[in-house]
């Protein structure tokens, strides 16, 4: 009887295990998937902007000797 307990949690792990792994393929999925579109969309906006958002100000600075 112990065996027939033992062989039934094994298969209650494993589907669970099954389970947990295709969420995180989900997961990493839509975490490509979304990055990819914000990435696409800070294309957008810095050519739509001339890229004045992404560029920080540099202060020049000249040295006279």
């Amino acid at each position: 009887m112990g065996a027939v307990v033992s062989c039934f949690t094994s298969i209650c792990r494993t589907i669970g295990s099954i389970l947990m792994a295709i969420v995180n393929g989900i997961g990493a999925i839509l975490t490509a998937i979304i990055s990819g579109i914000v990435s696409l969309f800070d294309i957008i906006i810095s050519c739509l902007t001339c890229g004045r958002h992404t560029r920080s100000r540099r202060t020049h600075t000249t040295s006279t000797v």
